[in-house]
């Protein structure tokens, strides 16, 4: 079996943290107590989490320290869920003391050091921890940092969605584009248990922002991502101006922003697609 071709996001990382410095260095204090699209969190909290991200990542990956031990069962995705969950919420709560220009200062900082530790990585070697919304028990490196970047790339977008301006700049194919090549690989494991015959494809289009297209192949006993000369039973077109959103769990209603055609059953599970953990 030929080797899948990587997903390369690692080039990236040092652009979108200099424009999540840049942008965040211009926002009033206001702005930085905006709601985001996560209930629970302001564009301070968000803030705070990306910092977590880059902190969590050199002080496991690269150091082999893991400080907290799990009260909970990791080997389920509940688990596993409720435990980061908990710890994203011990973190905010922890630095909200913290000021903007402290936040934008670390973020500068670590975030430089976690671009320098990812290019270390093996890009084929086994990952620390699988990508679990992809339905992987093990993942390769280079789709462990591309997920990063997913992460890095969404939680930047909520923050310039709060304060109502700057969303244009992620949506440029350079950085949305692996987002969403990275994000659509959630889409196999989404369907493992949408019963369709052999030989089954289902179109998935991102028009606007974005802009690409994915086929998804049913075999014998799973779901494939894949091109395909076969027509599709169902075309299913998505806005890329909310995709991001979708994927996310952070859009309220996608009827208006999805349209499928064909067989209608099968296309209704995108509506509940997501790329996230928790």
């Amino acid at each position: 079996m030929s080797r899948p071709v990587p997903i390369e996001t690692l080039h990236l990382f040092p652009e979108i943290d200099a424009l999540l410095i840049d942008f965040l260095g211009n926002l009033s204090p206001a702005e930085w107590e905006q709601q985001t699209l996560a209930p629970r969190w302001k564009v301070m909290d968000v803030a705070l989490h990306l910092l977590d991200g880059n902190l969590r990542t050199l002080s496991m990956l690269r150091d082999g320290h893991f400080g907290i031990a799990p009260q909970t069962d990791l080997g389920t995705h509940t688990g596993l869920v409720s435990f980061l969950n908990q710890l994203n919420a011990d973190w905010i709560t922890a630095t909200r003391r913290l000021s903007p220009e402290v936040v934008v200062w670390l973020l500068e900082a670590t975030g430089k050091e976690y671009s320098r530790f990812l290019s270390t990585l093996d890009p084929w070697a086994p990952a620390a921890f699988a990508v679990a919304w992809a339905g992987e028990n093990e993942s390769r490196n280079w789709f462990h940092v591309a997920r990063e970047f997913t992460e890095k790339w969404h939680h930047q977008q909520q923050i310039r969605q709060a304060v109502g301006r700057g969303e244009e700049e992620l949506l440029q194919p350079r950085f949305y584009g692996p987002y969403l090549q990275t994000s659509m690989h959630a889409l196999p494991h989404h369907y493992r248990a949408v019963e369709a015959p052999a030989g089954t494809v289902l179109r998935v289009t991102v028009t606007g922002p974005g802009a690409q297209e994915w086929h998804l192949h049913r075999s014998t006993d799973k779901w494939m991502l894949g091109e395909f000369v076969v027509d599709p039973v169902t075309s299913i077109e998505v806005d890329g101006a909310v995709m991001w959103q979708l994927l996310s769990k952070e859009l309220t209603s996608a009827e208006q922003y999805v349209r499928i055609t064909g067989d209608q059953r099968l296309g209704e599970p995108i509506r509940k697609l997501t790329a996230v953990m928790a």
